[in-house]
């Protein structure tokens, strides 16, 4: 959905999620002392490096540097786009995530496009039983054993054959045709006018996860082309993002277990007719991380069903490399190959619905199918083939989160290739492959970038103990005195890091009930986001009840320190011109301070 999200929405929902119970149920912690522990899920270690503060509400690894807040964490575990993180942890707290233009203002309000589609959707249906071409399309429905109910459950219709049944009927007003065109169902004309997407075809319509219109798959009665017309990308529908048939599986099945990924939306019918109610399909396209993301907020397991040719296999090879990144301990990917000849379709007709689970039942898992995939391509009787295999592997296994999973894997390729598995692991570790890209990217940035330097040769600087104090403890701010002034002498101090902690002073006046990791957030994906971060994790080893006089003592260093320059500055430039009345009178005033 178009539109960014406000930075105070942002600042809600942190303070509405607790980081502990997030990660907690990813990756099992162990309190130790006022925080958590665990090993690090973002690279391979045996030794607890990884924390998680419930204070701070923000993670740190003191092995590869990992951190961040809970949003940071879903998008480096779950591999999530920034996005799709916020709207995971607002579903978890049960609140609709806002959004507003590039200028400040509120984004374009889409429930006109969502009643819109509810209308046309609605129309379908009700030509699939009252229009008088519908005989074509309830005897294709017959044909293929579509049952009333299901057909009612999935909501099937029908566009009959015509160039403008959808647009005379739902209305050919300009508000109401701009807006047809703009969900992709209705066409302009090159030499103007407008016609109907679909004609003469099956409707499926897709939905959202609240069960919303957002678009449609037409299948064609007659012999026109393609075979199956989806909708086209509009603000509703996205195609890489979405399933067809997750909104009714969730719906259908009370307890649901695992999800059953076929290619298309008659193979999502059609097993329903046969009570297997939790499949769904990707919309003409390979299966993308978007969509097993969707597919892992629901189900722990995955099987995907595949033709059995030499089509089936790439696809699912393809499947697999989406998902190796996301598997961590408690997930499952699982691959099922269908005879030569057979869809879903047929093969439930053929042998029934207890059979047809079965083959569910005993679905290839995916670490069988990854190294038999690798078996097929080398020689593992001959050195060179062994050496291939853990070639090919590698960069495989390296996207692997950190886990039970991870290493049973890594168990598994040193048995193939009659290698130690201490061996095998530290030559996977040898490039950092163990750790993300991003990770690599981001222990660069911090090795070049220069830290807050010190004033001097003892301690940290000011302005690093200022920082540190106000990230950690934001609600230290209304303790500052005279606090807006104290904020404008800042600002004229000459030193590293003062414009940082300038600007982090001006946010929390602004917004005084800012979190520490709500605070971390406002510079996400800025060039200071890692110091601060690191800031953030630096202990300064202040006690809790000397934090306050801490914070006032290093401002007060810098505020003299601020006077010193000045005074230098006017010194100097009284040797060279003279000064103004009003620089006379502050040189006086810096001199008797």
């Amino acid at each position: 959905m178009p539109g960014k999200i406000p930075p105070t929405f942002i600042d809600e929902l942190i303070a509405r999620v607790d980081i502990v119970e997030l990660i907690d149920s990813r990756v099992p912690l162990i309190k130790k002392g006022r925080e958590f522990s665990a090993c690090c899920p973002f690279h391979h270690e045996k030794t607890p490096s990884f924390t998680v503060s419930p204070t701070k509400q923000f993670y740190h690894c003191f092995g590869c540097g990992a951190h961040g807040t809970a949003i940071g964490f879903l998008m480096e575990y779950e591999n999530m786009p920034f996005p799709e993180a916020i709207e995971e942890l607002a579903a978890k707290a049960g609140v609709e995530v806002p959004r507003e233009s590039d200028d400040g203002r509120p984004s374009e309000n889409l429930t006109p496009l969502f009643s819109l589609m509810n209308r046309v959707d609605e129309w379908y249906r009700k030509q699939l039983k009252e229009h008088p071409q519908k005989g074509a399309a309830v005897k294709y429905l017959k044909q293929r054993g579509v049952s009333g109910e299901i057909a009612a459950n999935y909501g099937l219709g029908f566009a009959p054959d015509g160039w403008s049944n959808l647009l005379d009927s739902i209305g050919r007003d300009t508000e109401t045709i701009k807006e047809l065109i703009r969900t992709g169902m209705a066409i302009s004309k090159d030499g103007g006018g407008h016609y109907d997407r679909f004609r003469n075809r099956i409707m499926f319509p897709i939905h959202d996860s609240r069960g919303r219109t957002i678009g449609f798959g037409g299948r064609v009665l007659g012999d026109d082309k393609p075979k199956y017309l989806n909708s086209p990308e509009s603000p509703l529908f996205h195609k890489g993002r979405e399933l067809y048939g997750l909104y009714q599986a969730r719906k259908n099945v009370r307890t649901l277990n695992h999800i059953i990924v076929v290619e298309g939306y008659m193979d999502v019918v059609a097993l329903a007719q046969f009570g297997i109610r939790y499949c769904v399909a990707t919309l003409g396209t390979a299966t993308t991380t978007d969509h097993l993301n969707q597919l892992f907020r629901t189900v722990t397991k995955v099987i995907f069903c595949f033709d059995g040719d030499r089509a089936g296999r790439d696809a699912a090879v393809k499947a697999m490399d989406n998902a190796i990144p996301l598997l961590r301990d408690g997930r499952e990917i699982l691959f099922m190959f269908l005879p030569d000849g057979e869809d879903p379709d047929s093969l439930v007709r053929g042998e029934g619905t207890a059979k047809f689970e079965k083959r569910v039942e005993s679905a290839t898992p995916l670490s069988q199918f990854f190294f038999t995939n690798l078996e097929n391509q080398v020689d593992v009787s001959s050195i060179d083939g062994r050496a291939r295999l853990v070639s090919l592997a590698r960069p495989k296994l390296s996207l692997l989160p950190a886990g039970i999973f991870r290493e049973m894997m890594f168990k598994q390729l040193s048995n193939l290739v009659e290698m130690d598995e201490d061996t095998i692991s530290s030559h996977l570790l040898d490039r950092d492959e163990s750790v993300p890209p991003q990770r690599i990217k981001q222990r660069e940035q911090q090795k070049s970038r220069k830290a807050l330097p010190r004033t001097g040769a003892q301690g940290p600087s000011p302005v690093r103990i200022s920082l540190s104090i106000l990230l950690n403890n934001p609600h230290l701010i209304s303790t500052i005195t005279e606090l807006n002034s104290t904020l404008n002498r800042l600002k004229k101090v000459e030193s590293a890091g003062i414009d940082l902690l300038t600007s982090v002073i001006a946010l929390l006046i602004e917004f005084p009930e800012l979190s520490s990791a709500a605070l971390l957030e406002r510079w996400r994906g800025s060039e200071n986001e890692d110091l601060l971060n690191k800031v953030a994790e630096w202990n300064s080893s202040i006690p809790e009840s000397g934090v306050q006089q801490e914070l006032n003592g290093a401002l007060q260093s810098l505020l003299k320190f601020g006077r010193e320059q000045r005074t230098e500055e006017l010194l100097a430039k009284s040797k060279v011109e003279k000064l103004s009345t009003d620089e006379k009178y502050e040189l006086q005033q810096l001199l008797s301070a």
